[in-house]
């Protein structure tokens, strides 16, 4: 049985590893936004998901993990995969193209929401609390404050690229609690799996609709494929696939409310930005639901509703 001070310690390791994720996948924004300039969605996901998952794969050959040869694993990395990265990376990359940047981060921000729902009313395999309830909430208000109702002026605007962003939002809900499936499996695992089974559907889509040898990309959007490649998918996924075991799928899209602050320290801190007075409550309003939902209390209540 673990100490409370070894518990107070993994804790602390989680909300690092989930600020780390966050950042990651903050990043991934721009960096798609980079990349889809001269490179066609469906090809940039597809290098993504290749490059990224024959990294994790190389890795976990030098560190001497095996993969699964169970075909059963397989197939849930199958679903794992359509749901985390083959169908929400490519509807982003597509939407972003059209989609203002402060909308798309609402929309994008509902995952949180929506693997509450997932956990209260099909899965049913972690305590679904007031606090979380709480947490959900306040993160959600707290986004919609910091990136400002004017946001919300251009919804329906593009509504087939909105409802793209929502869907996939969708995916990352239902992929948070598929994940649980593959407790007892190294992060690796699942993460290079998923990754590479992604690659295996997407480039031949990329071969029939792009014909990517005739493509043309500037260096900007290589050099934001390899990031994005590297950093926000090998990485972040190995990260990912820790916390939703050791989080739960709640926990874990509570990184969908950190993206926004941490991407609103980067640009007061570096590009010189201001924050209005609701975006500063914002900010309070998202510690404080991240917190709420990240954090374990000692003494856990199911929410009864």
């Amino acid at each position: 049985m673990k100490t409370p001070l070894v518990r107070e310690h993994d804790a602390l390791v989680d909300l690092i590893l989930l600020l780390i994720l966050s950042a990651l996948w903050g990043a991934s924004y721009a960096l798609i936004r980079i990349g889809v300039a001269t490179i066609p969605p469906i090809t940039l996901i597809a290098a993504r998901t290749l490059i990224a998952g024959s990294i994790l794969l190389g890795w976990m050959i030098f560190k001497g993990i095996s993969m699964p040869r169970d075909p059963a694993v397989w197939r849930r990395f199958f679903v794992q995969a359509m749901l985390n990265s083959v169908v929400p990376f490519t509807l982003i990359a597509w939407a972003e193209r059209s989609v203002e940047a402060g909308l798309a981060t609402i929309l994008n921000s509902a995952s949180p929401v929506l693997a509450f729902l997932g956990t209260w009313l099909i899965t049913r395999h972690e305590s679904v609390t007031p606090r979380k309830l709480f947490g959900v909430t306040a993160g959600l208000v707290g986004i919609c404050l910091v990136v400002g109702t004017t946001a919300f002026h251009g919804l329906g605007n593009q509504l087939l690229a909105q409802l793209a962003i929502v869907a996939a939002t969708v995916c990352y809900a239902g992929a948070a609690l598929y994940g649980r499936s593959f407790k007892g499996l190294p992060a690796a695992a699942p993460a290079a799996g998923s990754l590479l089974v992604g690659a295996v559907l997407l480039v031949p889509a990329s071969v029939f609709v792009d014909k990517p040898w005739t493509l043309h990309p500037s260096n900007h959007s290589l050099l934001a494929l390899i990031a994005l490649s590297v950093f926000s998918t090998a990485l972040a996924f190995l990260i990912y696939f820790r916390l939703v075991q050791t989080l739960g799928p709640v926990g874990t899209t509570a990184q969908a409310y950190l993206r926004v602050p941490i991407g609103v320290a980067i640009g007061v801190g570096f590009l010189g930005e201001t924050l209005a007075p609701s975006a500063w409550l914002g900010l309070v309003c998202v510690v404080a639901g991240v917190a709420a939902m990240t954090i374990p209390s000692r003494r856990r209540s199911p929410l009864r509703i």
